[in-house]
């Protein structure tokens, strides 16, 4: 090939790139600010709540030792490397926020790739004057337009607070070269599978096995030294160090290895026909032995159900373990054991830690709980219902198939959960276990939400991904800002005993499930009358 012809053909290659952005960005003009703004927001506001709780050097470089020294904190928020503001605000949510930036990258890209390839408009877009390298290239641009602004807010807001400004640009920059390096881990998976859920279910276990090397290093060394740490994309963030000895190799790594995924899964996106992958799905049986709409939704599902039930089990273990030591934990801080019987309701920190836990597992619980509703959405629109409701199932025995699943799974989950609480803190098996089953109707509140716009406004159904969100992030940072309890009580959770050591209160657990009966109930009634599809 020419040397005129050879750019000219990588032109033809990205035709219409910029209105697959365009569109891609206007798809997402709700999704992405809100995202960026919380996570962003997260990190500037930590900055106000670490200098209110430790105003001093020394009770700085006190909680810093006592955090040091545990290898269950270690492993849970990584390694602390300075006893400044920003210093603290990096270890305990730099961590957190980095893993959100790779989950939100790699929604974005399987979301523009795979997604629009199964639905079939992918196909329909590729007829017109559209180049094949450009569907992914958009979704990378996407992806890398989110993380720059996220970069930017973290910078800008722990800046503002007079934090280091060196510190403050590593932070960023490392949060959002994360974000990056998880949008190529999801470019890739999107290539290799054969449907969206498979493309996240891979990227996520890669994000996961890469959260878990980084514990496993870290509570093994406390300076991230280990090589378990260096194996994992999440140690290199956590390496790069900011308002300490700030290092440009793990931002060059994470980089790097952004950019090689990228290049490989253009190679791969060039190899294929849409819609087809290089692991197609497993052909079934040649006699049928699905005989009902539950063992179908079962069939679809029950891979998702135990790796949320063994994700459960392990964090229990990980959050009881700790809760012997919370004592050590809190320092003697008033302001730190004030946020924790904020969360748990009780003056007993080990007690209100404890329940502080359990209410952290239910809110996540309601993610698996809308996630598995949302599976009836995602089946509608991909055209595999109509089979199904063509022959002798109902819409009501399809779609509650797909129910008993996702609200019989929350209570599973949950069970896990407090089963591994009560392990890891050796006793109050029944009163853990008990905590556990009392967050069970504000989950199924969240979810009956989602069958409610399902079956009403399928057009509106995303959104109970967003007001899910708000529900956890009023559980999450009301408390620890000292948001009054009208704003808490948004959240179903907000109304719940803070078991267990509090006292039980019947009303609000009943009248949270009466709530989501009808919800359920109202979102049945318009899937029935609405046209399916």
């Amino acid at each position: 090939m020419s040397a005129v012809a050879a750019p000219a053909a990588g032109k033809r290659q990205l035709a219409g790139l910029a209105t697959l952005l365009k569109l891609a960005l206007r798809r997402d003009r709700i999704m992405l600010p809100v995202w960026v703004l919380v996570l962003g927001v997260t990190m500037s506001s930590g900055a106000g709540t670490v200098d209110e709780l430790y105003g001093t050097a020394a009770e700085r470089a006190k909680v810093a030792a006592s955090m040091t020294g545990s290898g269950s904190l270690r492993a849970l928020y990584g390694s602390v490397f300075d006893t400044s503001v920003g210093g603290l605000v990096a270890w305990r949510l730099g961590g957190f926020v980095a893993l959100m930036a790779g989950a939100m990258s790699l929604i974005i890209v399987v979301r523009h790739t795979r997604e629009e390839e199964e639905t079939g408009r992918q196909e329909m877009l590729s007829a017109g004057t559209l180049g094949r390298r450009a569907p992914l290239a958009a979704a990378l641009l996407t992806a890398l337009i989110a993380n720059t602004a996220l970069a930017l807010v973290t910078f800008a807001g722990l800046a503002s607070s007079t934090q280091d400004a060196t510190g403050s640009l590593a932070l960023g920059l490392g949060i959002g070269a994360t974000g990056m390096f998880f949008a190529g881990v999801a470019a890739v998976t999107a290539q290799l599978s054969e449907s969206a859920r498979l493309a996240k279910g891979l990227a996520v276990a890669v994000l996961g096995t890469s959260f878990v090397l980084r514990a496993a290093g870290d509570a093994a060394t406390t300076d991230s030294s280990s090589v378990l740490n260096w194996l994992s994309p999440l140690g290199w963030t956590a390496n790069i160090r900011p308002y300490a000895d700030e290092r440009a190799l793990p931002l060059i790594l994470l980089l790097a290895g952004a950019a090689l995924l990228a290049w490989a899964a253009q190679i791969l996106a060039a190899r294929r026909d849409v819609g087809m992958s290089f692991l197609p799905a497993r052909p079934g049986p040649a006699t049928g032995r699905l005989t009902s709409a539950y063992a179908l939704a079962l069939r679809l599902q029950r891979g998702t159900v135990a790796a949320w039930a063994a994700g459960f089990l392990a964090c229990g273990l990980l959050f009881g373990g700790m809760t012997g030591g919370v004592t050590d934990l809190v320092g003697g801080n008033a302001k730190t054991a004030e946020i924790f019987q904020r969360m748990g309701g009780n003056k007993a920190l080990d007690e209100a830690f404890l329940a502080a836990m359990v209410g952290m597992l239910g809110m996540v619980a309601a993610l698996y709980a809308v996630g598995s509703v949302l599976r009836l959405h995602a089946e509608e629109t991909s055209g595999r219902a109509e089979p199904v409701l063509a022959g002798a199932v109902g819409r009501l025995r399809w779609a509650a198939g797909h129910l008993v699943i996702a609200f019989g799974g929350s209570v599973l989950v949950l069970l896990c959960g407090g089963l591994g609480l009560a392990l890891g803190y050796g006793k109050s098996f029944g009163p853990v276990l008990g905590a556990c089953l009392v967050q069970v109707p504000a989950v199924w509140t969240l979810a009956g939400l989602a069958v409610l716009l399902h079956g009403v406004v399928p057009s509106l159904t995303q959104a109970a991904w967003g007001l899910t969100g708000l529900c956890l992030a009023v559980g999450w940072i009301g408390p620890v800002i000292g948001a009054p309890d009208a704003l808490l009580r948004i959240s179903p959770f907000g109304h719940l005993p803070k078991v267990p050591g509090a006292e039980m209160a019947w009303t609000p657990v009943l009248a949270l499930t009466a709530v989501a009966a009808a919800l359920v109930g109202a979102g049945l009634a318009g899937l029935r009358r609405r046209d399916v599809g």
